[in-house]
């Protein structure tokens, strides 16, 4: 399996508009930071954890040529407003495209997309979607997720462990339900805001403290803001825990051991 970081971005991207902070002006490629979301490509599948309102550039980037499944953290604009974009998709390869989120998402989505789901829509050019509720461990083409109850704030939202990787992005809180989930993994991808504290994400330093109760191989960071120029804090992070960036790829075929049962889906 490979996973591809689509965006690690925060809502607004980076640069933030009207911004001429140092991270913003970066001539560094790594500063530069489309909305949140990653890809997994295996057995000839290619699945993305999120479509933010950048899917259609993050899938020219990468030259996405097919698309078998979409799986929803949570219904914020940044991880939704880029479902439309899958349609073109659904026209070459002919078959409704799963997606999957949580009862509450799933119940956004269908409101926001209200002309896909309803039928009624007089003008053509829309994807056909097949969706389906999360209630617990799900296969997606033969892969097996766990979800992972977080906190954003007081939202509930998702993240997802597939196989001996785990990817929470928005969050501010993990139950210890969930911790228990996060054990034994070879790469843990978290939120890491920035320095100052959130009301709704974690710290970079927060995450750090969960990277060394957890103790997985590998570490990665996502959903950064413009507080964060990536050569500076890796500069400032051990050596297994690194800032992501958009583009980059994880080879995770060694660390694909089937995902534990989960004793908390909801």
């Amino acid at each position: 399996m490979k996973l591809t970081f689509l965006g690690t971005g925060t809502s607004t991207g980076v640069p933030t508009l009207g911004c001429h902070c140092k991270v913003c002006t970066s001539s560094d490629p790594r500063d530069k930071r489309l909305r949140p979301s990653v890809g997994l490509e295996y057995d000839g599948r290619f699945v993305v954890i999120d479509t933010s309102p950048d899917f259609r550039e993050q899938a020219m980037r990468e030259r996405i040529e097919r698309l078998d499944a979409v799986v929803f953290t949570h219904d914020h604009v940044d991880h939704v407003f880029g479902l439309d974009d899958v349609r073109v998709f659904y026209f070459r390869q002919k078959v409704p495209i799963p997606i999957y989120a949580d009862r509450r998402t799933m119940q956004s989505i269908r409101r926001i997309y209200q002309h896909i789901f309803d039928q009624t829509y007089p003008y053509g050019g829309i994807a056909k979607l097949d969706p389906h509720v999360i209630e617990g461990p799900f296969e997606v083409w033969g892969m097996t997720m766990t979800p992972l109850p977080v906190w954003h704030g007081n939202l509930p939202v998702l993240g997802f462990r597939f196989g001996r990787a785990a990817y929470v992005t928005d969050f501010s809180t993990i139950p210890d339900s969930t911790l228990a989930l996060l054990e034994g993994l070879d790469v843990l991808i978290l939120d890491a805001l920035r320095h100052q504290p959130h009301p709704s994400h974690s710290t970079l330093e927060q995450s750090l403290a969960l990277v060394e109760k957890l103790k997985p191989r590998r570490a990665f960071f996502t959903h950064i803001a413009h507080e964060l120029g990536h050569a500076e804090t890796n500069a400032l992070l051990p050596p297994h825990v690194r800032l992501a960036y958009d583009g980059l790829k994880l080879d995770l075929k060694e660390e694909g051991a089937p995902s534990p049962p989960s004793p908390a889906a909801g």
